[in-house]
């Protein structure tokens, strides 16, 4: 194969070619040609050459003549298009003019399209954060709104609680107020704002009107329905006429004046003072069941509520607000309205023995004041005295004025039995007498004592009526013997009542039973509690005599009568018990009747 394809070369080139030395056999290397030829039998024209065997120089000579043939026909062909690529040549410019100026248009077109594009995303941008701007101004807004809500008083609800009457817009207001006072306190934030800081004191203040007005309402309301349970017992017709033209007892018969007692014994009377801490009466409770009260217990009733609504207000006062001072603007309506109350009632009132028993309350009251260190109504109580001590000294004068006044011809009965003016006026000074031991002023005692000498006074005056000396005297003595009897009895009863009542009411006066059956529990519960307190109780007594009395002597003998008469009552006790089934139980609390006896002999040493 290889010298087949050499020999195919050789002819190919030929002997005589240009190149003859230039491919001398020694130099050239012709290995791997068959290899090269082999792998261009599939080009054609290298196939063509070595199928047909042309020569070389004619080969080449015959493409450069096919070449210069085209590249003359190209020229004309050139040349004959010359006008047309000259109008190309034109077209192309005005093509490139125009693609210039739309690549001019094109590339402004592109920078606004990027600023649009710039502006686009600034706007969105600017957008979603004004849409959350808005958002959080409507709920800002909302907020807002609803804390403005929270502490602005409409002008409506002003006029409501200051000057609107008290219904169900009144009740509905108040509970609006009452949800902003507590909305402010809550947060504080919302203590700390500065549209707070204005509002806040309005709201108060209108809390302060509200609070006052609520007050006055209450204490109104409970004085009307206060007024409505009163039990008249005193009038200014039960006093003689100053002029001594006319004068109650003569008017009077002495049933008449056993109906109406109570005008000058105290009786259950004093269990007001025991009862003082009890908690206020209910109108509406009283009523249902037909009660009435001496004015008293109302005032009892009216002040203690006064007393506790005031102690709340000023705790509450002093420690929200700091300023202790300010109560006196919220309770001042309250305070007028009372004192109007207090204004109406004075004046009519001629009950000595209510009237000092309001003294007694008032004064009872401000110790508690004073133990419970808040001194809010101090000069408020004192106030009332400065009105009560009067108006008590004038029903004293009315009182002694009638005494000195009596005209003994109308009033004279020919009986040596004590009279009953006598007994009405001693129980007056017995009741006062004991009262002035609760209160002890020395003042009072002074005008007790300037009413027994008008005591006496009328009692000589009726004794001389009698024309024999015997029954003068006897008159005297059955009246002073009445007297000390009384003064006795209301001073054995503030010490020992239970004792009192239970025998009155269960033991006869032969010790060998009973008028009804008691109840071992009762009994027992006198006997304990007597054998509790009865030395103290004594010397009590004997404390009270020395205080009240100016007289001494007299005294005593009241104290002695009244000893004597104690031990009367618990000797009945004690033969008593020993006839209850069971009372042997009682007997370890039993006091001798030899140690009360000889408790007694000694105060009566000290005479």
């Amino acid at each position: 194969m290889h010298s087949i394809t050499r020999t195919r070369f050789e002819e190919f080139f030929g002997a005589d070619s240009d190149s003859g030395d230039d491919f001398a056999s020694d130099d050239l290397s012709l290995d791997g040609l068959d290899e090269e030829l082999n792998g261009g039998e599939n080009e054609y024209e290298v196939a063509y050459i070595l199928a047909t065997g042309i020569k070389q120089k004619e080969y080449i000579r015959g493409v450069e003549n096919s070449l210069r043939q085209n590249e003359q026909n190209f020229i004309k062909d050139y040349i004959g298009e010359n006008d047309n690529f000259l109008l190309l040549h034109a077209k192309i410019e005005d093509c490139d003019l125009v693609f210039t100026e739309i690549a001019s248009i094109l590339s402004s077109f592109e920078a606004q399209i990027g600023l649009l594009s710039s502006e686009i995303t600034n706007l969105r941008e600017e957008s979603t954060a004004m849409g959350m701007k808005l958002r959080n101004r409507k709920l800002l807004e909302a907020k807002l709104a609803k804390f403005i809500e929270d502490i602005i008083a409409s002008p409506r609800m002003v006029d409501t609680i200051i000057d609107g009457e008290v219904n169900e817009e009144y009740l509905k207001n108040l509970e609006v107020l009452s949800k902003k006072l507590k909305f402010v306190e809550v947060d504080l934030m919302i203590n700390s704002s500065m549209a707070l800081k204005e509002v806040k004191p309005e709201l108060e203040r209108l809390k302060q009107k509200a609070v006052e007005k609520v007050l006055r309402t209450h204490f109104s309301v409970y004085i009307k329905a206060l007024e409505r349970l009163q039990l008249q017992i005193a009038t200014s017709s039960d006093f003689c006429n100053f002029d001594t033209r006319s004068n109650y007892f003569s008017l009077k018969t002495n049933e008449q004046l056993k109906s109406r007692s109570s005008i000058f014994s105290l009786g259950d009377r004093l269990d007001i003072l025991k009862k003082i801490d009890q908690p206020t009466l209910i109108p509406d409770i009283s009523e249902a069941n037909s009660l009435k009260y001496p004015y008293e217990a109302l005032f009892r009733s009216l002040y203690k509520l006064m007393m506790d609504t005031a102690s709340s207000e000023y705790l509450f006062v002093e420690a929200f607000f700091e300023d202790g001072p300010l109560f006196y603007e919220v309770f001042s309506g309250s305070f007028s309205i009372i004192n109007e109350h207090l204004d109406h009632v004075l004046p009519n009132c001629y009950d000595a023995i209510c009237l000092m028993l309001m003294i007694c309350i008032t004064r009872n009251h401000q110790v508690k004041l004073c133990n419970r260190r808040i001194p809010c109504l101090e000069s408020y109580f004192d106030k009332i005295f400065i009105r009560l001590w009067p108006h008590f000294k004038t029903v004293l004068d009315m009182h002694l004025q009638s005494l000195r006044n009596f005209d003994v011809k109308t009033i004279w009965e020919n009986d040596i039995h004590p009279h009953y003016i006598i007994r009405c006026y001693a129980e007056l000074i017995a009741s006062l007498m004991q009262l002035n031991c609760e209160y002890g002023d020395n003042q009072l005692g002074i005008n007790l004592e300037r009413l027994q000498l008008a005591l006496d006074g009328l009692l000589v005056r009726l004794a001389i009526k009698f024309r024999r000396l015997k029954l003068q005297n006897l008159f005297l003595l059955n009246n002073y013997d009445m007297i000390i009897g009384i003064l006795k009895e209301e001073l054995l009863r503030d010490h020992f009542g239970d004792l009192i009542n239970f025998v009155r009411s269960y033991v006869s006066e032969d010790l060998i039973s009973y008028k009804t059956h008691p109840i071992l529990s009762n009994v027992e519960t006198v006997v304990k509690d007597f054998a509790v307190k009865w030395k103290t109780a004594l010397e009590v007594m004997h404390k009270e005599v020395i205080t009240s009395c100016s007289n001494l002597l007299c005294g005593m003998e009241i104290l002695k009568a009244a000893m004597a008469q104690l031990l009367n009552y618990y000797n009945r006790l004690s033969e008593c018990v020993k006839l209850i089934p069971g009372s042997s139980s009682l007997n370890k609390n039993l006091v001798s009747i030899s140690s009360i006896s000889y408790e007694i002999r000694k105060y009566s040493r000290t005479l």
